[in-house]
């Protein structure tokens, strides 16, 4: 079951692109809180303390306990818009949660033991994270932050599919109703391509001659003087 986690935030009137560029001067981010059958809230943070906030795994995969002017509800983060190169978050928009519905969110998966397991341990093999998140329905106490993957007893050929996760009580992944064919890889031990050894350059000049050499050998050999050669 996720934890948890508190975040603190202001409702706003001023709506916009201009109100958001003041909001972003002063040091806060806009943002948006929707779901639930309720009305759209606009909402402001501080963005030192959410930058802090956003640092953290759980940002991203956990039920958030959002006060706005002291009233808590519990959200998702839904979207995160950041600047193309500074260390600055744009705006946030958050989804309120319904206890009592289920949610579909992306958790990320931890993958345990890999150091330790066969193919790990072989010089020769590659380990192929083919995904580092996989989609969930639940119920919101039912939310894990993550979803461990064991990989102790990988060896080389080994693939595991969705379908082998250890999932928690009351979870459940959507793409597997769908049928076999979205049953995705989630990690492949595969053999690394060794690549194949130059030949020392030595060894090629000896075995090809070179061009006057090549010239000399093709050429007929000249026929010697005869004696009715005529004198010039």
């Amino acid at each position: 079951m996720a934890t948890v986690h508190n975040i603190t935030a202001n409702s706003r009137k001023d709506e916009g692109k201009g109100a958001s560029r003041r909001l972003r001067l002063s040091g806060h981010v806009p943002a948006i809180v929707y779901g639930a059958k309720q009305e759209p809230q606009s909402i402001q943070f501080e963005h030192n303390h959410l930058w802090m906030a956003s640092q953290n795994e759980w940002f991203y995969s956990s039920i958030l306990e959002l006060s706005v002017d002291g009233a808590v509800q519990k959200v998702l983060l839904r979207d995160l818009q950041r600047h193309p190169y500074k260390q600055q978050l744009l705006h946030l928009d958050m989804q309120r949660i319904d206890e009592n519905a289920a949610i579909r969110f992306n958790v990320p998966l931890h993958f345990m033991h890999q150091d330790s397991s066969p193919a790990g341990k072989t010089a020769d093999v590659i380990v192929l994270h083919e995904l580092n998140e996989i989609e969930v329905s639940c119920l919101p106490r039912d939310l894990p932050e993550f979803i461990e993957v064991d990989l102790s007893s990988l060896t080389l050929g080994d693939i595991i599919h969705m379908s082998q996760l250890t999932l928690p009580t009351g979870v459940t992944l959507p793409a597997l109703k769908l049928g076999k064919e979205h049953d995705l890889a989630v990690v492949i031990a595969k053999q690394a391509r060794v690549e194949a050894e130059e030949t020392p350059v030595a060894a090629v000049a000896a075995e090809v001659p070179s061009t006057k050499s090549a010239k000399a050998a093709a050429a007929p050999a000249a026929a010697p003087a005869g004696k009715g050669d005529k004198k010039k």
